[in-house]
């Protein structure tokens, strides 16, 4: 299998030189390519009608933040040949104030993994028909799987009984949260954690 992928990444390599800036076969025998942005749904066109790949199946479309990285985000494809028995990863590395081109003219279920991502993440998708939310509230504040994004959110939303009505109000957190240094006895470590002292003195 891991020569059959190998000449595929080389075909692709020879074909569609111009898109694939890298490819890479894992220790477990899947084929990653990564694929410059603007060329992404030429590339993910020639996948699903070239004779020799033929990877009719979008299986998932998903996106990783690397908030410390020039190009922050990788938006990442999968794709699966029934007719080579082939799985394919495509990876597209991209700023924040990038956008990318959609393929849902050429996947219509990748509409539904785009609309995701940017509800996620906040990434634009060019040419697609209905790029609004699809998984947070209207009107929701920012994107929940960035990596700073805040776990409390922004808002809260609760049923009023009094007004008998949803209402939204700011986050406001009944204690402030502890700082966890997951040093603990139940672990087997050889620290005192605060008020453990008192349990020896019974003892």
């Amino acid at each position: 299998m891991t020569q059959a992928l190998q000449e595929l990444a080389d075909y692709l390599s020879e074909k569609r030189a111009d898109d694939v800036i890298s490819t890479a076969i894992n220790a477990v025998g899947e084929l990653s390519v990564e694929v410059a942005p603007a060329e992404i749904a030429g590339f993910v066109e020639f996948l699903k009608t070239d004779r020799t790949c033929r990877f009719s199946t979008l299986t998932d479309i998903t996106a990783v933040d690397y908030p410390t990285r020039d190009r922050r985000f990788d938006v990442v494809y999968h794709f699966l040949s029934m007719y080579q028995n082939h799985r394919i990863r495509l990876r597209v590395a991209i700023r924040e104030d990038e956008t990318l081109p959609s393929i849902s003219g050429i996947h219509s279920s990748a509409g539904w993994y785009e609309r995701e991502i940017y509800d996620m993440f906040g990434i634009l998708f060019t040419g697609h028909a209905d790029l609004r939310r699809i998984l947070t509230d209207y009107g929701f504040r920012g994107h929940p799987l960035r990596k700073d994004f805040p776990t409390t959110g922004y808002t809260e939303v609760r049923y009023d009984e009094e007004l008998k009505r949803v209402v939204y109000e700011p986050v406001k957190l009944v204690q402030e949260y502890r700082q966890f240094d997951f040093m603990s006895p139940w672990e087997g470590a050889e620290y005192v954690l605060p008020g453990d002292e008192k349990a020896e003195e019974k003892a």
